[in-house]
């Protein structure tokens, strides 16, 4: 679940030796080189460096992956379980979502960044490192975005959580609903699913 930015030179040439260093998150985040093992986000206006989730983590991404498969390759969409970086659209900062769901043709900024509002859907996974950042921070910053839909699967709180916000206006989702991880809950368009979120449970090795 690493970035597939292309890789930066940062050692100094004669080109590079008189230019200014970074002055912002975002400017240090295009200069860093791929960062094995690691995911790099800027999240207001911080650069966020992170190790990628457990077994666990990812197994839960490519279960809501899979779980969505069939309605991916009928309406001919994308998607990512947590190796694309997205571009929130307004103040262009970079972050990597757990799982994107995106049309075929979504809008990019440059070459590696899909740009947030051409997103259909995207998920973020609890792990005990980025509560705050999961649970408070980005959901404001997809909506600001326009990403239309963003899920929430919490296998950190007791009970376990899964929430799907939806309507975004003014940087907030003005739907949001929450259930017990392991009941059905509706994706409404422009996915139009009801997922079985007991996926989810199976992924943890939990009844």
């Amino acid at each position: 679940m690493t970035s597939r930015r292309r890789p930066a030179d940062l050692r100094p040439s004669p080109a590079t030796a008189s230019q200014p260093l970074p002055g912002t998150a975002r400017e240090l985040f295009d200069a860093l080189p791929q960062l094995p093992g690691l995911r790099t986000e800027v999240i207001d206006g911080r650069l966020i460096v992170s190790p990628v989730g457990t077994p666990e983590h990812a197994r839960i991404a490519m279960r809501l992956h899979n779980a969505l498969l069939p309605l991916i390759e009928e309406r001919d969409w994308d998607g990512f379980s947590g190796n694309v970086d997205v571009c929130i659209d307004g103040p262009r900062d970079p972050v990597e979502p757990d799982f994107v769901l995106a049309l075929a043709d979504c809008p990019r900024w440059g070459d590696p960044e899909l740009l947030s509002s051409g997103l259909i859907m995207v998920a973020e996974i609890v792990s005990p490192g980025s509560v705050v950042d999961d649970r408070d921070r980005k959901p404001g910053i997809y909506a600001s975005g326009q990403a239309p839909i963003m899920i929430i699967v919490d296998p950190v709180v007791t009970p376990a959580t899964v929430t799907v916000l939806s309507d975004p206006k003014d940087g907030v989702y003005l739907t949001s609903t929450r259930v017990t991880m392991g009941r059905p809950v509706h994706i409404p368009e422009p996915v139009g699913f009801t997922l079985d979120t007991s996926v989810f449970e199976k992924a943890l090795g939990r009844p």
